[in-house]
């Protein structure tokens, strides 16, 4: 800008249109709110061709601060507020203030208060009274000062809006950290490390995707696979990088995974993440910028420190998928024809932790207990059946219809089940998944009538867990054949339980078994834990 910018000239409307359109993507938000037309157009005027760190200015006009609290309603990511104090009346510019800070919570925009009466709203009063930026009399606010102004209330919106991110990717470091059990633990760890580098570079959130080559949940261990994402990458979560990645962006991590050291281009960089158990993991970013050597060093020192999580969050995966081989183990026990039994049972437990999450989906789980309902459901229903271990294996596999005393010696399988997973469950510190298998194992056949065993309990003094399970063991029991007659058609099996809603089984849980009746062919469940 030369001497000549310091002087304001107020042009008709039309000469600010003259600007090309240009995509209003990755532009800074900027609401002018006057209610004199020909400020809004010198500002645009002036910053016509104002850039950023190579961003330009999106402009929204308001023209009384009603307006622009509906503008405000709907843009969330505003980053200035060049604002007029006397409008519709004397003080609306300072009650937009009171609005956006109290009302709306916005601590990040700022706000650059622009008076041309300051006797309306003296600058010591404003300045200590009311949570603004800056403020300027519309007489000194040469193009200069706009100028400068301007790029000094971005610099502070960029530093809050980083502050802001870091915090949300420690949230889900925290949240990833204090629940290592649940299977979606290394996930939300991933995506933390991506959120937290994001914010270092300034990255926008499509730039984003980490891989890991081995085994992610259950994979196969040559491959390499996508561990978390962002924008365009996100619902690639677990599959296979070669086929789903695009060309240039798989060649950049495997030649990071080549090279084993980080590597950093012009306009991306691969960052080389190596655990203390050897797992090796690449994050990709893409920048429109090159990297500093500020930039290099935090995210070097960044890398090193979170390799251990990852190295941490994967022992507990493994610990989970060895508990879960143990159980299989033991329910296969319950029964004579042990590889059956297994089959079934691993059925059971995913059609039960399927309805389980539609029943969370759909609000049906009470806060306290939803997202352990749905993550140890599965564990809880392999053991469903573990009393079988103390019945004669003659009844069990007995291919007529069983008599009144069997009957009776069968339903005992209930209590035994009970009992032997108490035991377990006595040993353990909190209450986990072992409370409720034993729950699970005592109460799966009562009815929501109260006809069941072995309590009679009704409605919904059965456990919800119980309940759940219910309805799996009967669908997979129908679907599955038996040594007295083979197995009946899914449709007969998911119209049986239709029908016995409000019956036989709780309504809210037949429905939320109904919504998901479709995915549950007998097939696709075989061998899912």
């Amino acid at each position: 800008m030369n001497q000549s910018d310091d002087d304001l000239v107020f042009l008709d409307d039309r000469d600010g249109q003259s600007e090309r359109p240009q995509s209003l993507v990755n532009r800074w938000k900027m609401l002018i709110v006057d209610d004199e037309p020909e400020v809004h157009s010198i500002t645009k005027l002036v910053l016509a061709d104002f850039q950023y760190k190579g961003r330009p200015a999106q402009f929204i006009s308001a023209y009384s601060a009603a307006e622009a609290r509906g503008v405000l309603a709907r843009e969330d990511d505003i980053a200035i507020i060049l604002l007029d104090v006397v409008m519709e009346t004397d003080d609306a510019g300072l009650q937009l203030v009171h609005h956006i800070r109290e009302d709306l919570k916005n601590r990040h925009v700022r706000i650059i208060l622009r008076t041309g009466q300051p006797g309306q709203a003296p600058e010591r009063a404003v300045i200590l009274d009311y949570d603004i930026n800056d403020y300027k009399a519309k007489t000194q606010l040469t193009a200069q000062q706009l100028f400068t102004t301007t790029v000094a209330a971005l610099r502070s919106y960029e530093d809050i809006m980083a502050i802001e991110t870091n915090r949300r990717g420690l949230e889900k470091i925290i949240e990833a950290s204090s629940s290592l059990f649940q299977a979606r633990s290394m996930k939300l760890f991933a995506a933390g490390v991506l959120t937290q580098l994001s914010a270092l570079l300034g990255v926008g959130p499509d730039a984003i995707l980490c891989v890991q080559r081995g085994s992610v949940m259950g994979r196969n261990h040559d491959g390499i696979y996508v561990l978390a994402g962002s924008g365009r990458f996100e619902s690639l979560i677990n599959e296979p990088a070669a086929e789903h990645v695009d060309q240039g962006v798989l060649q950049a991590v495997l030649q990071c995974l080549e090279l084993r050291r980080h590597v950093y281009g012009p306009d991306h960089c691969t960052l080389y993440i190596r655990t203390p158990n050897h797992r090796e993991n690449v994050v990709y970013l893409r920048s429109d910028r090159p990297l500093s050597d500020l930039d290099r060093s935090l995210i070097e020192l960044f890398c090193g420190k979170i390799s251990v999580g990852f190295d941490n969050l994967s022992r507990f995966e493994q610990a989970r998928r060895a508990q879960e081989a143990t159980l299989v183990l033991l329910s296969g026990m319950a029964e004579r024809d042990r590889a059956a039994a297994t089959a079934d049972s691993l059925r059971v437990a995913a059609v039960a932790e399927r309805i389980a999450r539609a029943l969370q989906a759909a609000g049906k789980v009470p806060d306290s207990a939803d997202e352990p309902l749905a993550e140890t459901i599965g564990f809880a229903a392999v053991l469903h059946d573990v009393g079988n271990t103390t019945l004669d294996p003659a009844l069990l596999s007995k291919a007529m219809a069983l008599d009144p005393g069997e009957r009776v010696a069968m339903q005992a399988h209930t209590l035994a089940g009970q009992t032997l997973l108490g035991r377990a469950a006595a040993l353990a510190d909190n209450r986990g998944f072992l409370h409720l298998a034993a729950e699970v194992a005592r109460s799966h056949h009562e009815r929501w009538d109260g006809s069941g065993y072995p309590d009679g309990l009704a409605g919904e003094a059965i456990p919800l867990a119980a309940r759940i399970v219910a309805v799996a063991d009967v669908y997979d029991a129908m679907t599955s054949p038996r040594p007295w007659r083979p197995a009946h058609p899914t449709a007969d099996a998911v119209a049986a339980i239709r029908a016995g809603a409000g019956t036989q089984f709780d309504p809210e849980v037949v429905a939320a078994f109904l919504s998901v009746a479709d995915e549950l062919e007998t097939g696709a469940l075989d061998g899912q834990p």
